[in-house]
């Protein structure tokens, strides 16, 4: 009988017996070092366990069926600890294959949590995004929910912001202005929102701060909310800034300006203006000078880059996306929550 189906049965040659001491060894050294970093041995023992099953397999020439029986095996002898079912097994294999070299060297990943790293490994192919992601998690300490909203909005396609859509090079001394290159997006995703066909700035504006957080956490790590229509007086007259933010990294005030419509050079100008009065009145001698960012909801890079050559204050300009509302005729054909409510307690 041939071990592939041997292995289906029960598993009793030496080889097999081998590699199940062998695992079992590394999970009761990885134990003793588990007191100075837990995560990162941990990861380093699933993928050392991929590893042996990988290489017993080509030169044993067992089947998947050996996956089986080790998780039945190791649930055996180490009673209460999790991970070592059959399905976790299969993604400790698929780990090693994911990264075949020495996983010391891939820094990021050894130091997120096992569930990041399956959340990388099963929804993002490439594995320079997933390095990506890897490092933006230990960087902002990512929870796994937020790195799930994060791989679904696409944000490693959205950022950094295309440089033809600031100045900052121009405006900024080095290292600032790289630095507020790599915070600012291109494109922020306001999928939090429902908004009709037809919305106005306000209604945009309301929304954004009903949902504070989820905007900062778009916004992404260091931005710290000062103020919604926030008020400066230049003279005689009033003006309210849609939002404005201190950003903890780039020491420096951060205005806001929201618009429903594709970029036109005026934003431009009543930004200049605003970021003018907000260095005149509020910045501190150690803050850097005032950013501006303008949300439009499309822009011309052409268009973008030709009005920021004349500006001497850094601003950027980036798009937004919605998730809209359902139209109008599809609403006025959808049950209302009343009748959800009668329909149940009919069908009970």
């Amino acid at each position: 009988m041939k071990k592939s189906k041997m292995l289906g049965e029960a598993i009793l040659n030496e080889e097999y017996i081998e590699l199940l001491s062998d695992i079992k060894e590394k999970i009761k050294r990885s134990q003793l070092k588990a007191s100075l970093s837990v995560n990162r041995y941990l990861i380093e023992l699933y993928w050392d366990i991929g590893r042996s099953i990988i290489i017993k397999q080509a030169t044993e020439k067992w089947g998947d069926s050996v996956i089986e029986t080790l998780g039945k095996d190791l649930q055996r002898d180490f009673p209460g600890k999790k991970g070592f079912s059959a399905r976790n097994i299969w993604r400790m294999r698929a780990f090693y294959l994911a990264y075949p070299e020495d996983i010391k060297l891939s820094q990021a990943v050894a130091e997120i949590p096992w569930g990041q790293n399956i959340m990388l490994l099963e929804k993002i192919k490439d594995k320079g995004q997933r390095f990506w992601y890897a490092k933006s998690t230990i960087e902002h300490g990512w929870s796994r929910a937020v790195l799930w909203h994060q791989i679904e909005s696409g944000l490693y396609e959205r950022q950094p912001i295309s440089k033809k859509s600031t100045n900052f090079s121009k405006t900024l001394p080095s290292p600032q202005s790289e630095l507020a290159i790599e915070i600012m997006k291109d494109k922020y995703n306001f999928d939090f929102l429902t908004l009709g066909e037809e919305y106005k700035e306000r209604t945009l504006h309301l929304g954004l701060m009903e949902h504070l957080q989820k905007f900062l956490v778009e916004l992404g790590i260091g931005f710290a909310f000062v103020g919604s229509q926030y008020h400066i007086k230049v003279g005689n007259d009033d003006y309210y800034l849609d939002c404005l933010f201190y950003h903890l990294k780039l020491r420096c005030y951060i205005v806001c300006e929201l618009k429903i419509i594709e970029f036109k050079p005026e934003h431009a100008g009543k930004m200049n203006f605003y970021l003018a009065a907000v260095d005149a009145q509020l910045k501190h001698p150690g803050d850097h000078p005032s950013i501006g960012l303008i949300l439009c909801k499309t822009k011309e890079e052409l268009k973008v880059e030709y009005t920021l050559q004349s500006s001497n204050r850094p601003i950027g300009v980036a798009e937004y996306q919605l998730v809209k509302s359902l139209p109008k005729e599809y609403l006025e054909n959808l049950p209302t929550a009343e009748q959800l409510v009668n329909e149940l307690k009919t069908s009970e």
